[in-house]
């Protein structure tokens, strides 16, 4: 009994130790982006406006979001990131939860943020709401770079729908940047 106690306990410590490890630093010479953690909740006391029709480009058929080139990036005095791009979102009312993700190669250089409080976040879920006044609920925020322009690709995640669009944030062009 002592030998298979010791031996229960060998594994618990090699599991950890394995567990805590990791696969080190990645190459090139930079850090490893943190893990994806849950996304932020966004919950349905957040909407700030109900609407007949929101404009911007249709995704999955329930997510109203920015045209795909924004003018400008406007400088905020917030570090690292220091400049905001402002552009709301709309999601049909009643439609299943909306997951809004930024890949992690892209999370060193931009974050999101709709909705009240929410501060700047890598992922985000807009909870199913339903229709009162409008049929699509509107929620203010936007896009949160570290330099006064970008290329900044979502993924989005709707029921067992996924999508990912880029959004070109100042001067540039997705099709061709290094961003």
């Amino acid at each position: 009994m002592r030998a298979l106690s010791a031996l229960l306990l060998l594994l618990a410590a090699t599991v950890t130790v394995t567990a805590c490890s990791g696969p080190g630093p990645a190459g090139h010479g930079r850090p490893r982006t943190a893990p994806l953690a849950s996304p932020q909740t966004v919950r349905c006391d957040q909407i700030i406006q109900q609407v007949g029709q929101p404009g911007g480009r249709l995704v999955l058929g329930v997510l109203a979001m920015p045209p795909a080139h924004l003018e400008h990036a406007a400088p905020t005095a917030a570090q690292p990131w220091a400049y905001f791009a402002k552009w709301g979102i709309a999601v049909r009312a009643g439609s299943p939860a909306v997951l809004i993700t930024v890949p992690e190669t892209w999370r060193q250089r931009a974050g999101i943020g709709w909705g009240n409080n929410l501060g700047v976040v890598s992922s985000l879920r807009l909870l199913s709401c339903p229709r009162q006044l409008g049929a699509w609920n509107v929620y203010a925020g936007g896009f949160y770079l570290r330099s006064p322009s970008g290329c900044v690709p979502l993924v989005f995640h709707i029921g067992r729908q996924t999508a990912t669009l880029s959004f070109t944030i100042g001067s540039g062009n997705c099709g061709s940047a290094t961003w």
